[in-house]
């Protein structure tokens, strides 16, 4: 093969194509990165997102049935973030580590099933892709929305009912306000008391 035969098929469309979208998803995949500390700052943008959503469908009035599917998926979501990696109720002990159920067990801290950057990537993504179906009416399904909400609402209350349940009976948080937290030894009685002076 030569070298102008080499470069033509550098520059055919399918080439060119493929290092664009190489390119652009590694930028993309950059910005993903550093947003990764922002914690606050991502979970703003997502509330920004949201509310953007929710305006648009509140004076489109319609898209309810898009609504509805993204309310279930966010409950899916909730679902994993709050529910631990292993799953106390149907993990054999011999198979490895699980949460403390005692307190005398060791310490292990709360693994999510779904983290929290996942957790948010796939709400902001949600809303996006909710936002841009909004577009096209081909989604403008009539429906009587009370009933999706009611329908949502009650699923809702049942399904953090059992999930509230579930963490009670193995105790777990999987919040990290309001756990005690391990600051090093304690100072012994013996060196807490002062020596009488002379």
């Amino acid at each position: 093969m030569d070298a102008a035969a080499l470069a033509g098929d550098e520059a055919s469309p399918a080439n060119v194509i493929t290092r664009w979208t190489y390119t652009v998803s590694q930028r993309y995949q950059h910005l993903l990165d550093k947003s990764t500390p922002h914690v606050l700052n991502r979970w703003i943008a997502a509330v920004v997102i949201a509310f953007i959503y929710a305006v648009r469908v509140y004076f489109l009035q319609g898209f309810y049935i898009v609504s509805y599917g993204l309310g279930i998926y966010l409950l899916n979501l909730l679902i994993g973030f709050l529910s631990p990696q292993v799953d106390p109720e149907i993990h054999d002990l011999s198979d490895g580590p699980t949460l403390p159920t005692r307190g005398s067990d060791e310490f292990r801290p709360f693994v999510r099933r779904l983290p929290e950057f996942k957790f948010w990537y796939s709400i902001t993504k949600a809303f996006c892709i909710a936002f841009l179906m909004t577009f096209f009416s081909a989604f403008d399904v009539p429906v009587f929305w009370p009933i999706l909400l009611f329908y949502w609402l009650a699923l809702f209350i049942l399904t953090m009912r059992r999930q509230i349940t579930h963490m009670i009976k193995y105790k777990y948080v999987p919040f990290s306000f309001g756990k005690q937290r391990y600051d090093g030894k304690k100072a012994s009685s013996s060196d807490s008391t002062s020596l009488p002076r002379d």
